[in-house]
């Protein structure tokens, strides 16, 4: 989760325990404890409540609306590797809500993505969008590549990551490959996997979403959403529900939001459904290249780019995108 998808976890345990757990009152304690940690977890955006790029405000439970799931590295050791002690964002995942159809996309943006950053009015890989200006700079960015409003954002921080796993008791995963990585503190060969399927416990589940060595950032993003997939699945399951208590701590600690706790759990019904909770993933096509200043970025296909964007656009049932305009920079 180290990239992605802490609040959407963060939202789905809030939605179960409202849901499943008002059960001998032990529901209405975490619920309380859910709503404390969102109102200590909530920040505004510099824009305010609505996105440049709607003509209204959306509202969860009513409207089709997107939120953007951002992961960043706030460890001291990753902080030590940063002049400027800003973090970067590791991780970008863009979930669109169909209200409707109570469908989820989930889109995965490779960090290393170049594009404009209006912040700094040129372009770059999208991961400094975050050090260049924090949440503000990120959630501009993304809008300006995609061209569709981010209308909510959650950031996490990845430790808390390590604990959600940890407190589900573990998620089964099937590993792609042997490999070994760095743990949470930036030791480097501190974890060691072998191909094939095994429970993975926090800091391993963890090295495996954030490799990539041995592959691509687009294999990469396409992990983490299974990896998203794998812990819901845990969350979902009666096992899972006495260690929500731990979880919301984990998950609190580390996130900010400009969701209110009454947004969030207007979400209830994507989670809630007959056939289960589920979501179809998305990533950009492109390839590795360098840029004029000689530094490797991660090229999107222009073609796949806007077939994404058509997609994303349908899903959020936005009007018919106006004549594209080139960037600039």
């Amino acid at each position: 989760m180290k990239t992605w998808l802490k609040p959407t976890l963060w939202i789905l345990a809030a939605v179960l325990l409202l849901a499943v757990g008002a059960a001998a009152g032990y529901g209405a304690y975490l619920t309380d404890k859910v709503r404390e940690s969102a109102e200590d977890s909530h920040e505004e955006l510099g824009r305010g409540g609505k996105s440049d790029k709607r003509s209204t405000a959306v509202t969860p439970g009513e409207d089709n609306l997107s939120v953007l799931i951002v992961g960043v590295d706030a460890s001291a050791a990753r902080l030590e590797k940063n002049e400027d002690r800003s973090s970067l964002s590791d991780a970008l995942i863009l979930a669109t809500f169909n209200n409707d159809e109570k469908s989820v996309r989930l889109l995965s943006i490779p960090r290393d993505t170049y594009t404009y950053i209006p912040e700094v009015d040129r372009k770059d890989k999208i991961t400094h969008a975050h050090a260049y200006g924090g949440i503000d700079s990120t959630v501009e960015t993304v809008e300006g590549l995609l061209d569709i409003p981010v209308d909510y954002y959650a950031r996490f921080n990845f430790s808390a990551f390590i604990e959600v796993v940890n407190a589900v008791g573990g998620i089964k995963y099937e590993v792609p490959y042997d490999l070994e990585e760095q743990n949470s503190e930036g030791k480097d060969g501190a974890i060691e996997l072998e191909e094939g399927r095994q429970l993975l416990n926090g800091e391993e589940a963890l090295a495996l979403a954030r490799t990539r060595k041995l592959d691509s950032d687009l294999a990469r993003g396409q992990r983490q959403m299974e990896l998203i997939k794998a812990i819901a699945r845990e969350m979902n399951s009666f096992s899972s529900f006495r260690n929500y208590d731990n979880i919301i701590d984990a998950v609190g600690e580390d996130l900010t939001t400009n969701m209110t706790f009454d947004q969030m759990i207007a979400f209830k019904d994507y989670f809630l459904k007959e056939d289960g909770f589920d979501f179809k993933t998305m990533q950009l096509n492109g390839e590795g290249g360098y840029a004029g200043n000689g530094a490797w970025y991660f090229m999107t296909d222009e073609e796949s780019l806007e077939k994404t964007k058509d997609r994303l656009r349908d899903h959020l049932e936005l009007p018919e995108e106006p004549e594209a305009q080139e960037p600039p920079g």
